[in-house]
Protein backbone atom coordinates (compact mmCIF):
# COMPACT_ATOMS: atom_id res chain seq x y z
CA UNK A 1 0.00 0.00 0.00
CA UNK A 2 1.44 3.69 -0.80
CA UNK A 3 1.65 5.53 1.80
CA UNK A 4 -0.60 8.97 1.91
CA UNK A 5 1.19 11.80 4.56
CA UNK A 6 -0.93 14.30 6.18
CA UNK A 7 0.11 17.94 6.03
CA UNK A 8 1.87 17.80 9.37
CA UNK A 9 3.82 14.62 8.16
CA UNK A 10 4.44 16.68 4.93
CA UNK A 11 5.46 19.63 6.91
CA UNK A 12 8.30 17.48 8.52
CA UNK A 13 9.61 16.27 5.72
CA UNK A 14 10.06 20.02 4.69
CA UNK A 15 12.18 20.38 7.68
CA UNK A 16 14.02 17.09 7.08
CA UNK A 17 14.72 18.06 3.39
CA UNK A 18 16.24 21.67 4.67
CA UNK A 19 19.09 20.01 6.81
CA UNK A 20 19.71 17.46 3.86
CA UNK A 21 19.23 20.62 1.28
CA UNK A 22 22.31 21.96 3.74
CA UNK A 23 23.91 18.99 3.02
CA UNK A 24 24.49 18.24 -0.20
CA UNK A 25 25.53 22.43 -0.86
CA UNK A 26 27.99 21.47 1.52
CA UNK A 27 29.34 18.69 -0.50
CA UNK A 28 29.37 20.93 -3.47
CA UNK A 29 31.51 23.17 -2.14
CA UNK A 30 33.99 20.60 -0.52
CA UNK A 31 33.97 18.08 -3.48
CA UNK A 32 37.63 18.48 -5.36
CA UNK A 33 40.65 16.87 -5.95
CA UNK A 34 42.63 15.69 -2.44
CA UNK A 35 39.48 14.93 -0.57
CA UNK A 36 38.81 11.51 0.90
CA UNK A 37 35.12 9.86 0.70
CA UNK A 38 35.41 9.49 4.79
CA UNK A 39 36.06 13.37 5.13
CA UNK A 40 32.47 14.11 2.88
CA UNK A 41 31.03 11.86 5.49
CA UNK A 42 32.18 12.85 8.43
CA UNK A 43 30.95 16.93 7.31
CA UNK A 44 27.44 15.29 6.33
CA UNK A 45 27.30 13.27 9.73
CA UNK A 46 28.45 16.81 11.71
CA UNK A 47 25.80 19.09 9.66
CA UNK A 48 23.08 16.46 10.34
CA UNK A 49 23.21 15.49 14.05
CA UNK A 50 23.94 19.88 15.22
CA UNK A 51 20.63 20.22 13.26
CA UNK A 52 19.13 17.75 15.76
CA UNK A 53 18.48 15.10 13.09
CA UNK A 54 19.74 11.35 12.35
CA UNK A 55 21.40 10.06 9.00
CA UNK A 56 19.06 7.71 8.00
CA UNK A 57 21.84 5.27 5.85
CA UNK A 58 24.10 5.46 8.51
CA UNK A 59 23.34 1.67 10.07
CA UNK A 60 20.91 0.76 7.76
CA UNK A 61 20.60 -2.81 7.30
CA UNK A 62 24.33 -2.69 8.40
CA UNK A 63 25.75 0.33 6.05
CA UNK A 64 28.28 2.30 7.87
CA UNK A 65 28.22 5.46 6.38
CA UNK A 66 26.01 8.57 6.36
CA UNK A 67 26.58 9.45 2.68
CA UNK A 68 26.75 6.74 -0.22
CA UNK A 69 29.51 8.23 -2.00
CA UNK A 70 30.28 6.46 -5.92
CA UNK A 71 32.92 7.56 -7.73
CA UNK A 72 33.22 7.11 -11.51
CA UNK A 73 32.30 3.58 -12.43
CA UNK A 74 30.17 3.08 -8.81
CA UNK A 75 26.45 3.04 -9.61
CA UNK A 76 25.44 3.45 -5.99
CA UNK A 77 25.97 2.03 -2.30
CA UNK A 78 29.55 3.30 -2.18
CA UNK A 79 31.00 3.01 0.99
CA UNK A 80 33.00 6.17 2.66
CA UNK A 81 36.89 5.48 2.74
CA UNK A 82 39.88 7.33 4.25
CA UNK A 83 41.40 5.07 0.83
CA UNK A 84 39.21 6.85 -1.67
CA UNK A 85 40.38 10.44 -2.14
CA UNK A 86 38.83 12.32 -5.17
CA UNK A 87 40.96 12.72 -7.90
CA UNK A 88 41.04 15.50 -10.71
CA UNK A 89 38.23 14.80 -13.29
CA UNK A 90 36.46 12.39 -11.05
CA UNK A 91 32.66 12.62 -10.81
CA UNK A 92 31.09 11.06 -7.58
CA UNK A 93 27.91 10.33 -6.72
CA UNK A 94 26.89 11.74 -3.06
CA UNK A 95 23.67 10.14 -1.69
CA UNK A 96 21.96 11.19 1.57
CA UNK A 97 19.41 10.99 4.16
CA UNK A 98 17.94 12.41 6.67
CA UNK A 99 15.40 11.65 8.99
CA UNK A 100 13.93 14.31 11.09
CA UNK A 101 11.16 13.71 14.07
CA UNK A 102 10.61 10.32 12.25
CA UNK A 103 10.19 11.60 8.66
CA UNK A 104 12.63 10.92 6.13
CA UNK A 105 13.74 12.71 2.91
CA UNK A 106 16.63 11.27 0.42
CA UNK A 107 18.53 13.15 -2.35
CA UNK A 108 21.42 12.63 -4.37
CA UNK A 109 23.72 14.53 -6.68
CA UNK A 110 26.27 14.28 -8.85
CA UNK A 111 29.83 16.30 -8.52
CA UNK A 112 32.76 16.86 -10.29
CA UNK A 113 35.97 17.09 -8.80
CA UNK A 114 38.11 19.52 -10.94
CA UNK A 115 37.87 19.24 -14.96
CA UNK A 116 36.63 16.86 -16.73
CA UNK A 117 35.84 16.21 -20.81
CA UNK A 118 32.66 18.01 -22.33
CA UNK A 119 31.29 14.54 -23.11
CA UNK A 120 31.69 13.51 -19.23
CA UNK A 121 29.95 16.86 -18.59
CA UNK A 122 27.00 16.33 -21.06
CA UNK A 123 26.51 13.10 -19.46
CA UNK A 124 26.35 14.34 -16.26
CA UNK A 125 24.04 17.25 -17.56
CA UNK A 126 21.61 15.02 -18.96
CA UNK A 127 21.57 12.41 -16.05
CA UNK A 128 20.28 15.25 -14.41
CA UNK A 129 18.09 16.58 -16.91
CA UNK A 130 16.11 13.13 -17.11
CA UNK A 131 15.19 13.77 -13.68
CA UNK A 132 14.04 17.43 -14.17
CA UNK A 133 11.74 16.31 -17.22
CA UNK A 134 10.74 13.24 -15.02
CA UNK A 135 9.46 15.34 -11.76
CA UNK A 136 7.03 16.99 -14.08
CA UNK A 137 5.43 14.03 -14.25
CA UNK A 138 4.07 13.96 -10.47
CA UNK A 139 0.20 15.47 -10.36
CA UNK A 140 -2.86 13.65 -9.12
CA UNK A 141 -4.27 11.35 -11.73
CA UNK A 142 -1.32 10.52 -13.46
CA UNK A 143 0.78 7.22 -13.67
CA UNK A 144 4.32 6.41 -11.41
CA UNK A 145 4.82 4.28 -15.41
CA UNK A 146 4.93 8.54 -16.73
CA UNK A 147 7.65 9.12 -14.84
CA UNK A 148 9.79 6.46 -15.75
CA UNK A 149 8.54 6.80 -19.27
CA UNK A 150 10.34 10.35 -18.84
CA UNK A 151 13.46 9.09 -17.50
CA UNK A 152 14.21 6.55 -19.98
CA UNK A 153 13.05 8.38 -23.18
CA UNK A 154 15.68 11.54 -21.93
CA UNK A 155 18.64 9.39 -21.19
CA UNK A 156 17.95 6.76 -24.51
CA UNK A 157 17.60 10.35 -26.61
CA UNK A 158 21.55 11.35 -25.77
CA UNK A 159 22.48 7.19 -26.17
CA UNK A 160 22.79 6.85 -22.53
CA UNK A 161 21.66 3.80 -20.60
CA UNK A 162 18.89 3.95 -17.35
CA UNK A 163 19.91 1.22 -15.04
CA UNK A 164 16.85 -1.00 -14.42
CA UNK A 165 18.22 -2.79 -11.42
CA UNK A 166 18.03 0.46 -9.21
CA UNK A 167 15.09 2.38 -8.53
CA UNK A 168 13.12 5.10 -7.06
CA UNK A 169 10.62 4.87 -4.46
CA UNK A 170 8.43 5.94 -2.06
CA UNK A 171 9.62 7.92 1.57
CA UNK A 172 9.13 9.14 4.71
CA UNK A 173 7.79 6.92 7.30
CA UNK A 174 10.14 4.50 5.91
CA UNK A 175 12.92 5.07 3.96
CA UNK A 176 12.13 2.82 0.96
CA UNK A 177 8.45 2.31 0.55
CA UNK A 178 5.96 1.71 -2.01
CA UNK A 179 5.99 2.10 -4.78
CA UNK A 180 8.95 1.01 -6.75
CA UNK A 181 9.76 3.58 -9.59
CA UNK A 182 11.85 1.88 -12.57
CA UNK A 183 13.81 4.21 -14.53
CA UNK A 184 12.45 2.19 -17.66
CA UNK A 185 8.43 2.37 -17.86
CA UNK A 186 5.60 3.16 -20.04
CA UNK A 187 2.92 5.54 -19.66
CA UNK A 188 -0.08 5.21 -18.25
CA UNK A 189 0.91 2.06 -16.27
CA UNK A 190 1.31 1.22 -12.51
CA UNK A 191 -0.15 3.08 -9.84
CA UNK A 192 -2.35 5.99 -9.97
CA UNK A 193 -0.65 9.41 -8.58
CA UNK A 194 -3.07 11.19 -5.31
CA UNK A 195 -2.37 14.12 -3.20
CA UNK A 196 -0.11 13.21 -0.25
CA UNK A 197 2.19 10.32 -1.55
CA UNK A 198 5.71 11.23 -1.46
CA UNK A 199 8.58 10.02 -3.50
CA UNK A 200 12.04 9.75 -3.93
CA UNK A 201 12.67 10.11 -7.61
CA UNK A 202 16.44 9.12 -8.47
CA UNK A 203 17.20 8.64 -12.38
CA UNK A 204 20.86 6.57 -12.23
CA UNK A 205 22.49 5.83 -15.92
CA UNK A 206 25.54 4.69 -17.39
CA UNK A 207 27.40 6.13 -20.00
CA UNK A 208 27.39 2.48 -21.84
CA UNK A 209 25.77 -0.83 -21.31
CA UNK A 210 23.83 -0.39 -18.06
CA UNK A 211 25.15 -3.47 -16.72
CA UNK A 212 25.77 -3.65 -13.37
CA UNK A 213 27.82 -6.10 -11.03
CA UNK A 214 27.97 -5.92 -6.89
CA UNK A 215 31.42 -5.83 -5.75
CA UNK A 216 32.88 -7.98 -3.00
CA UNK A 217 31.96 -6.04 -0.09
CA UNK A 218 28.36 -6.27 -0.67
CA UNK A 219 27.53 -2.81 -1.37
CA UNK A 220 28.98 -1.08 -3.81
CA UNK A 221 27.25 -1.77 -6.99
CA UNK A 222 29.80 -0.75 -10.34
CA UNK A 223 28.95 -0.78 -14.63
CA UNK A 224 30.08 -4.45 -15.66
CA UNK A 225 31.71 -2.68 -18.55
CA UNK A 226 33.86 0.43 -16.45
CA UNK A 227 32.08 2.93 -17.97
CA UNK A 228 31.30 6.16 -16.00
CA UNK A 229 27.80 6.12 -13.94
CA UNK A 230 25.91 9.03 -12.78
CA UNK A 231 22.90 9.63 -10.15
CA UNK A 232 20.53 12.78 -9.15
CA UNK A 233 17.74 12.40 -6.56
CA UNK A 234 14.71 14.40 -5.28
CA UNK A 235 12.48 14.29 -2.44
CA UNK A 236 8.85 15.29 -3.87
CA UNK A 237 5.39 15.38 -2.43
CA UNK A 238 2.51 15.40 -5.02
CA UNK A 239 -0.09 18.43 -3.99
CA UNK A 240 -3.15 19.09 -5.43
CA UNK A 241 -2.17 21.44 -7.68
CA UNK A 242 1.18 18.94 -8.81
CA UNK A 243 3.87 18.57 -7.13
CA UNK A 244 6.69 20.56 -4.72
CA UNK A 245 10.54 19.12 -4.71
CA UNK A 246 11.03 18.96 -0.84
CA UNK A 247 15.03 18.16 -1.61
Amino acid sequence: MISIKTPQEIELMRQSGKILLHVLQEMEKQVRPGISTKELDTIAEEIIRSSGAVPTFKGYHGFPGTLCTSINDQVVHGIPSDDEVLKEGDIIGVDCGVTYKGLITDACRTFIAGDVSPEVRHFVDITKKSLENAIQMVKPGGFIGDISYEIQRTLEEYGYSPVIECTGHGVGKELHEAPEILNVGKRGTGPEIHTGMTFAIEPISTMKSGEIMTLPDKWTIVTRDGSLSAHFEHTVAVTGKGMEIIV
